[in-house]
């Protein structure tokens, strides 16, 4: 296939890098072909696009497979989420630069249909400061922190669609979301309302503890496709996440690049701390120049590369949201 010489085909270590892709299904080969060398043959006028693109963008190629960037949204926001390739999931990439068209990853359909139905996470690690001082001070007694821990209860029972593991002076949420296709029952509900849910967490600290929280954040792909939030065992005493640890391991690197940041001067302590990619998906308003808020490098456990946490108030953040992000789902 794709023999025309106006065809681009490239073999799968060659992918083009850091430009537009487009991922499709296997399926479609035949016509996509058909369809440009109508194209080819100068019958343009009456060409319509074929099957359905995944927008995409490859940031890395090794022999196992490639890194990529995917775009869930491109409508109303900037959404990416960084996914895998596996090389057996791979078919070919073919475009035509002679026609503008640029090249399309054809992938296994079994594969395709994972991405767009499988579940996703968003995770959130609060940390409370000053804990140590307020130890020292025994001001940390049975009966605050049992307070805390009942009205973090009640927030539990509000927010229904987040899971809250947590200790007296941290906790770790999680909420899953899908992105979805017309042709299945999923849709996409991508809604990042952690800060909402931040706010209320901060105010209830300061109240119960006389403590300030902060918050770093993060968001992936699931393992666990089809599953849960997380997984209770029967005995009660096995707690999945249904999740693997690298999301947890990436909140955990951005804390610890946070606070040598801080320690050397290079920024102020603030309310969050933002992976890039996380912080690039929330919706903003227009008038918000989120590319100029500031950010600082860290090392990813989930990719090579420079990756960034963006820092920011909350107040600064949840002036500068959307209305809609809050809109009922």
């Amino acid at each position: 296939m794709f023999e025309h010489e106006k065809f681009d085909k490239y073999a799968f270590e060659n992918v083009p890098l850091n430009r537009d892709i487009y991922l499709m299904d296997e399926k479609w080969m035949s016509k996509y072909e058909a369809s440009l060398l109508e194209v080819f043959a100068g019958n343009g006028a009456d060409y319509e696009p074929v099957g359905y693109i995944s927008y995409a963008c490859a940031r890395k190629i090794v022999p196992e497979g490639i890194e990529l960037s995917w775009y869930p949204n491109i409508n109303d926001r900037f959404h990416e989420v960084a996914i895998w390739l596996p090389k057996n999931a791979y078919v070919t990439c073919v475009g035509s630069w002679q026609c503008d068209e640029k090249p399309h990853v054809f992938v296994k359909g079994d594969w395709l249909n994972h991405l767009h139905l499988r579940s996703y996470t968003i995770f959130a690690l609060i940390d409370a400061v000053g804990v140590k001082a307020a130890i020292r001070s025994n001001v940390l007694t049975r009966n605050r922190l049992v307070r805390l821990r009942d009205r973090i209860d009640d927030m539990a029972r509000r927010y229904s669609d987040v899971w809250f593991i947590s200790f007296a002076d941290s906790l770790l949420l999680k909420s899953n979301w899908t992105v979805g296709h017309f042709e299945s029952s999923v849709k996409y509900t991508y809604r990042p309302g952690f800060f909402k849910l931040f706010a209320e967490l901060r105010a209830l600290y300061r109240e119960e503890l006389s403590l300030e929280v902060y918050a770093s954040l993060t968001q992936g792909s699931n393992e666990y496709y089809d599953d849960d939030v997380t997984h209770i065992s029967a005995s009660g005493n096995q707690i999945s996440l249904n999740r693997l640890g690298l999301p947890f391991a990436q909140l955990i690197a951005i804390d610890d690049a946070a606070r040598a940041a801080i320690r050397a001067g290079d920024h102020t302590p603030n309310d969050l701390y933002m992976d890039e990619l996380f912080f690039r998906s929330v919706r903003f308003k227009h008038s918000f120049e989120k590319n100029r808020q500031p950010r600082h490098r860290y090392a990813s456990p989930m990719s090579d590369g420079d990756n960034y946490y963006f820092y920011a108030s909350a107040d600064t953040v949840m002036s500068n949201l959307d209305p809609d992000v809050f809109a009922p789902k």
